[in-house]
C-alpha cells in the first residue's frame, strides 16, 4: 500500500481546487477519491440561463497561483474561445460554462481516482498514519481532507420523494413533464428563482398553474454591494473566527442575503416575464408569488397533493392543491459513516458540528503532525464565505500550507479597507496563534 502525504475524500470544486494546487508541489504526493464514475457538479441543477454569483477569476487556482495551468483563463485559451469570451463582456459566467471548466480541469488532473467509494477511515497511533479504505483498495495518508458536500434538505413533512415531490437538485435528472400541471416551488433563494423562471417559460412544458412559496417576507435581492463583498475575504474570515458564538450567529443572520439572495438580473427577468404575460398579453394570471409561508403538511391524494401552508406573519393556514411540488430548500451537513472509527476522537460544538479552525483542520485528539481537514463544513465558525466558491483557491492553499512542511503558498495581502475589530482577543493555543499569524503577516 502506497503512503500519500495527502488524501482527499470527495471531488467537488473545493477538493478539486486542492488537487489542482497540490499536483504541482514537487515531492508532495496526493490522491483524491470519488465514489462517482466521473466528475459532475450538481448535474440536477443545470437548468438553462443560470449565472454564477461569483467572478470567474475566483476559480480553482488564480487567487493564489494565477500561472497555474488549471486557471479559468487557460481553460478559455485551451477551448479556443478566449476572444469570443472577452467580447461577451461577462462579469460572471453561466453555471454550464463553469461546470464545463471544472470538468475540463478534472479530466487533466493526474491525482484523481473515480469509482472509489470510501468505506472506512481509521488512524494508527503507532505508525501515525490514516488508513483510507474503499471497496477496491486501502491507502495510507499523513493527512485527510473531507470534501463530501452536503445532503439535500427537505421539510419534515416530506416522507418520500417521487416525480410528484422532489428536491430541486434532482430537476435535470428527473426532467418532469409539467405540461398542463399545477406546479409549486418551495424556497425563496436563487435556486427557486431559476426554477420559477424556467418553468414559467415552459422549459418542461407549459404548466396550468405555477406557485412560488417562500418563508421569507419578500423575494430578496442578493446583496452585492462593494462593502458586503468584504465578507468574502481572508481577512474577514480570520476576524469572524475570533468572535463569540452569539456574535457569530448574529452576523450570519445579518449577512444572509450576501449569499442566499437572488440576483437582480433574475428578479428583473421574472418580473418582466410576468408583466409581459399578464399585463401586455392580458392572460388570466396563472402564476402566483406567495411569501411569508411555510409548508407544514403534505396530504398525497390519488392524482395530486394537498399542501398546508402556514403564514409566518398572520399565522393563518391555507390549502394549496398541486400536481408537482419542488423543494428548493437548500442543503444540510452530512456526517459520513466512514468516519466511525475516528468519530470518538473528534471534538464537536454544542450543535454536534465539527469544531473547525482557520486552517480548516478539525479539532481532534491525534498528533499535531497529522490533520483531518474539512471543506464546506465550518460556516458557523468561519463565516458566510465558507460554503461559497469565493475563497476556494485561498482555502486550498491554506490547507496545503498546513499539510506541507514548507508552506509553499504566499498568502499575505494588503490591509483591507475595513478595520473589523478594535482589538483582537488573545487566541488560545500556540497552534491556533501560528495559524492566524501566517495569514495576517
Amino acid at each position: 500500500m502506497k503512503t500519500y502525504d495527502f488524501i482527499g475524500i470527495g471531488i467537488g470544486p473545493f477538493n478539486l481546487s486542492v488537487a489542482a494546487l497540490a499536483e504541482g508541489l514537487e515531492g508532495f504526493t496526493s490522491l483524491f477519491l470519488e465514489r462517482k464514475p466521473h466528475f459532475a457538479w450538481h448535474p440536477g441543477m443545470m437548468v438553462p440561463d443560470c449565472a454564477m454569483q461569483t467572478s470567474f477569476l475566483k476559480d480553482l487556482v488564480s487567487a493564489v497561483e494565477p500561472t497555474n495551468r488549471y486557471s479559468f483563463v487557460n481553460y478559455l485559451v485551451q477551448r479556443k474561445k478566449f476572444y469570443r469570451f472577452l467580447t461577451t463582456e461577462q462579469r460572471t459566467v453561466s453555471r454550464e460554462e463553469f461546470s464545463d471548466y471544472l470538468s475540463w480541469a478534472a479530466a487533466r488532473l493526474s491525482n484523481l481516482a473515480f469509482s472509489q467509494a470510501v468505506t472506512r477511515v481509521s488512524f494508527n497511533d503507532a505508525t501515525q498514519l490514516f488508513t483510507v479504505e474503499t471497496a477496491q483498495d486501502r491507502y495510507h495518508a499523513r493527512h485527510v481532507c473531507l470534501g463530501i458536500g452536503k445532503q439535500a434538505s427537505l421539510p419534515g413533512c416530506v416522507s418520500e420523494q417521487s416525480d410528484r415531490c422532489f428536491h430541486a437538485s434532482e430537476m435535470m435528472l428527473r426532467r418532469p413533464d409539467l405540461k398542463g400541471k399545477r406546479v409549486t416551488i418551495v424556497g425563496g433563494g436563487q435556486s427557486g428563482a431559476d426554477l420559477f423562471l424556467n418553468i414559467f417559460r415552459g422549459e418542461w412544458g407549459q404548466p396550468a398553474a405555477l406557485n412560488w412559496v417562500s418563508r421569507r417576507n419578500n423575494f430578496n435581492a442578493l446583496d452585492e454591494a462593494a462593502f458586503a463583498n468584504e465578507y468574502f475575504t481572508p481577512e474577514y474570515l480570520e476576524s469572524f473566527s475570533t468572535l463569540g458564538e452569539s456574535a457569530r450567529q448574529q452576523m450570519l443572520n445579518e449577512q444572509k442575503m450576501t449569499s442566499d439572495g437572488i440576483t437582480t438580473e433574475s428578479l428583473l427577468a421574472i418580473y418582466r416575464a410576468m408583466y409581459h404575460r399578464f399585463e401586455v398579453l392580458r392572460e388570466q394570471p396563472w402564476a402566483h408569488l406567495m411569501p411569508s409561508r411555510s409548508v407544514t403538511h403534505i396530504a398525497n391524494q390519488q392524482d395530486h397533493s394537498q399542501l398546508t401552508l402556514r403564514h409566518q406573519l398572520d399565522h393563518g393556514e391555507e390549502q394549496l392543491a398541486t400536481d408537482v411540488v419542488i423543494f428548493a430548500t437548500g442543503y444540510r451537513p452530512a456526517r459520513p459513516a466512514f468516519l466511525a472509527p475516528v468519530a470518538h476522537r473528534l471534538q464537536l460544538d454544542p450543535d454536534e458540528n465539527f469544531q473547525i479552525n482557520t486552517d480548516f483542520t478539525l479539532n481532534w485528539d491525534g498528533p499535531n503532525s497529522n490533520s483531518l481537514f474539512a471543506v464546506n463544513a465550518g460556516m458557523q465558525s468561519l463565516g458566510i464565505a465558507e460554503p461559497q466558491l469565493s475563497l476556494m483557491a485561498w482555502r486550498a492553499a491554506r490547507i496545503l500550507n498546513r499539510a506541507h512542511p514548507d508552506e509553499p503558498f504566499e498568502l499575505a495581502t494588503t490591509p483591507g479597507v475595513i478595520q473589523w475589530r478594535t482589538q483582537q482577543p488573545e487566541v488560545q493555543g500556540q497552534e491556533r496563534q501560528r495559524t492566524v499569524n501566517s495569514v495576517l503577516y
